[in-house]
């Protein structure tokens, strides 16, 4: 299924909260700030985690009072890296139950919504 735009759906969306498994940060777990999707490349979707995956980034004086320096910021994570965490049984994958017009997203895991 894919979207309007051509790229493919999303399960993830922001302020779920994920934990990430595989790269330098593998075991910790954060909320997703936003969705970063490449237009060049559709499928290469990622996400930006509050306090994860910390680069430095050099940045330039913009004025006289605005000091220029070396900042942390957080880089953005491949969405295959990050699982998103159900308040029961931790890491699971979503899967969906349509309940009427609606659906919900749901743990793979015990079938809680997520």
């Amino acid at each position: 299924m894919a979207l309007a735009t051509g790229q493919p759906k999303m399960k993830l969306r922001k302020d779920d909260t994920v934990r990430v498994i595989a790269g330098k940060d593998k075991g910790k777990s954060g909320r997703i700030l936003r969705l970063v999707r490449n237009k060049a490349r559709p499928g290469s979707t990622r996400v930006l985690v509050e306090g994860l995956n910390i680069v430095k980034k050099t940045k330039k004086a913009r004025s006289q009072q605005d000091r220029g320096g070396i900042i942390e910021i957080e880089a953005p994570l491949d969405v295959s890296n990050v699982m998103i965490l159900c308040k029961k049984c931790g890491p699971t994958r979503i899967g969906y139950k349509g309940e009427g017009k609606d659906k919900k997203r749901v743990c793979k895991k015990c079938g809680e919504a997520l």
